[in-house]
């Protein structure tokens, strides 16, 4: 059943953020960021997601789409910025050599083509596409030295993952000794690691077998039942048993070639490359002259799709010339040569158990309905948001109700309707709390806003317990052997109530330490012991976090507006705490893009004497509370004030441009503008580029060019 077409609900989403202020935008992405990271730690540390990945993307569009409209309260460790999620203890962790980055995601033809404008706008002429099935499974990159593989490492969080070169060396199709010749003597090669339908059909077919053996009962056999391939397949990728791994036939496609030797001129070529070398090259991919092919493709498969013997979700499309795609370039999480086009799951019908209510880390409250669990593309639904009172208004929500998910085209899993005719008559109508619901406080709701929060910042638990987890984060503090679980635990306890407290902390108080913690997807309350080891991880990693530069203890204290990148711009211009604490409103505002509502907030901020206390306290613990220079690293201020943009090929990587921009004071832009002072052109760069930079009379800079003007300022 669908409700509406893709352009109506563009609208719709567009409709909502275009009355929201900055408070409200600000609830609003707190509460999607919280919601978004427990999701990924379901997804890739657990391999049990309680959302679909069409779910998971929708929901991740309203987050990119509220940070685009409101780009100043974008969180730095938002999960748009972040791919993929936590890496798990139970393997050796390998930093990529190339970064296992994400793909942008679309379910329009129409950004689809949007898509093609932007690379033909950039490139300034057509460019040609591979088309390529995407395989709903487990993102894997294997190292290969002089024709032998030698380490398979997972996604992880895109930066580093887990070495599971044991288990992947059990999967059939991935050889470990290539074929034939002319191969790189050191590459790596991307794929996806899945389990085929008849496989899992029949594994699955083995378990409920064994349980019946056992007298478990249809209704629990159910409940142990895998639920899908890729689940499946991910779970059995990180067991530690590599002989139970090749028990479960797991199969693999490779489709990208990362070298710094020559392989093709293209990405189609490479993958005839590959297939000739041994590898499992899927049969379902295609080159496209433009989108018309590109679009008679993606419809193809969307029919077919249910004929393959494997699993997919979409169809990944990618320019074909490298030079092009180097051309383009990278955002800091995707390929701008690069997005997948998702097929659309279906809508389904289930009972209304009860509407619950959460209170996120800035006290906004979102009201989550709770509903009979329900099968989607393979997916246990269990939940699903209502934003805010006035949808449960425009819904009429009553107890009881049967309503309508739907998970495709809208944002996250939704109620999007309610049969009326299935209404208990005495049905009673859903009201809005009016309390916190969890520290009873008169909730709060601003004429003319959506939504509802807890006014109680210095007491309330979730708001507390929200700004601990934000401050042991990996961006953060990165708190090896502290997670949320365990800080909720400490919370509750009464051993911690703010980000100094936790420096306080002894192994003798920690080790066999009893305490509850509530898991947030189903409200149950569960009982913990710290165990010695577990004890000891945390106090080490409390003091390696002393380690932690000035930067991001300044982002781990949760200051309002500060992110990531307004923290490291905060350090190094006023170089430690003290410096930034004595700072006025103007003083602060006239760094460049920092302004004066961020000005405000910190020395809001600092004019508290409770947050000044905590921050002496995080000082005398011995935290770090100034900029600590690099003696290996030169710096100068030789072109402060200078923006860049780099563009083309040189005989050094444009990254390492980059960074002699950046180290020298300089500043490096992604476009052209008038604000633009220099563009370094190198070879092949793209015509449009250097045509509007002539229109604008950008200065134009030869890589021997630039370093003349390095040298000489």
């Amino acid at each position: 059943m669908q409700f509406a077409s893709d352009k109506i609900l563009t609208i719709e989403i567009r409709s909502l953020f275009c009355c929201m202020n900055q408070y409200e935008a600000k609830e609003k992405i707190d509460t999607l960021t919280k919601s978004l990271k427990r999701h990924n730690y379901d997804y890739y540390t657990l391999s049990q997601p309680v959302i679909s990945d069409t779910e998971f993307d929708l929901l991740l569009k309203e987050l990119e789409a509220l940070e685009n409209e409101f780009p100043s309260l974008a969180l730095p460790d938002s999960p748009t910025q972040k791919v993929g999620g936590d890496i798990t203890k139970n393997f050796i962790q390998v930093r990529h050599r190339y970064p296992m980055l994400s793909l942008g995601n679309t379910y329009s033809e129409e950004e689809l083509r949007e898509f093609d404008t932007r690379n033909q706008k950039s490139l300034g002429s057509a460019c040609e596409y591979v088309c390529e099935l995407k395989f709903d499974g487990l993102a894997i990159s294997i190292t290969y030295e002089n024709g032998l593989l030698i380490r398979a490492v997972t996604r992880g969080d895109g930066v580093q993952g887990d070495d599971v070169t044991a288990n992947v060396k059990t999967i059939k199709s991935i050889p470990q000794t290539l074929t034939g010749d002319n191969y790189p003597d050191r590459f790596e090669i991307r794929g996806e690691i899945f389990m085929h339908r008849k496989t899992f059909d029949k594994l699955n077919a083995q378990l409920r077998e064994s349980l019946l053996k056992q007298g478990m009962e249809e209704e629990k056999i159910a409940e142990r039942l895998y639920k899908n391939p890729r689940n499946f397949a991910s779970g059995t990728l990180k067991l530690q048993d590599s002989k139970e791994v090749a028990k479960r036939s797991l199969d693999a496609f490779l489709y990208f070639i990362y070298s710094d030797e020559p392989i093709a001129d293209t990405h189609y070529e490479s993958l005839k490359q590959a297939a000739k070398w041994g590898f499992r090259v899927s049969d379902h991919f295609q080159l496209c002259k433009n989108m018309e092919e590109v679009w008679a493709f993606i419809k193809k498969y969307d029919k077919e799709r249910s004929n393959l013997s494997y699993e997919i979700d979409g169809v990944v499309i990618k320019v074909n010339n490298y030079l092009q795609q180097e051309e383009l370039g990278f955002t800091a999480k995707t390929p701008r040569w690069a997005i997948s086009y998702k097929y659309k799951a279906e809508t389904a019908v289930t009972l209304l158990n009860e509407i619950t209510f959460q209170v996120g880390r800035t006290g906004a409250i979102t009201p989550v309905a709770n509903l009979k669990p329900v099968i989607l593309a393979g997916t246990t639904v269990k939940r699903a948001s209502l934003y805010n009172a006035d949808e449960i208004e425009r819904l009429d929500l009553h107890e009881s109700d049967v309503v309508f998910v739907e998970k495709g085209g809208e944002i996250i899993p939704k109620i999007v309707g309610v049969d009326k005719s299935k209404r208990n008559l005495f049905a009673k109508k859903i009201t809005y709390i009016t309390l916190c619901p969890e520290c009873k406080t008169e909730l709060i709701r601003k004429e003319g806003e959506v939504v509802h929060y807890c006014p109680n910042e210095a007491n309330c638990p979730p708001q507390l317990i929200g700004k601990l987890e934000h401050f042991i984060s990996r961006r953060a503090m990165n708190i090896d052997g502290l997670g949320g679980e365990t800080v909720s635990g400490l919370f509750r306890k009464g051993l911690i109530q703010s980000y100094a407290d936790l420096y306080d902390l002894t192994t003798d108080q920690l080790n066999g330490l009893e305490f509850e913690t509530r898991d947030e997807t189903n409200g149950k309350i569960r009982k913990r012991s710290l165990k010695e080891k577990s004890a000891e991880n945390i106090i080490n990693g409390l003091n390696a976090s002393k380690k932690v530069p000035f930067e991001r203890v300044l982002f781990a204290l949760g200051i309002r507006m500060v992110g990531e990148t307004v923290a490291k711009k905060l350090a190094a211009h006023f170089g430690n705490m003290q410096n930034l604490m004595h700072a006025d409103k103007e003083q602060i505002a006239s760094i460049h893009e920092i302004g004066e509502r961020i000005a405000q907030q910190l020395t809001a901020y600092f004019a508290d004497a409770e947050n000044v206390e905590i921050i002496n306290r995080l000082a005398k613990s011995g935290l770090q509370m100034q900029v600590l220079v690099d003696p290996n690293e030169v710096r100068s201020k030789k072109l402060s004030g200078k923006t860049f943009l780099v563009s083309g090929t040189f005989s050094i990587s444009r990254d390492e441009l980059k960074k002699l921009i950046e180290n020298n004071g300089g500043r490096n832009v992604n476009s052209i503008s008038k604000s633009l002072d220099y563009l370094i052109a190198g070879e092949k760069m793209g015509p449009e580029k250097l045509k509007k930079a002539e229109e604008l009379k950008i200065q134009l800079l030869s890589e021997s060019g630039f370093m003349d003007l390095l040298a000489n300022s």
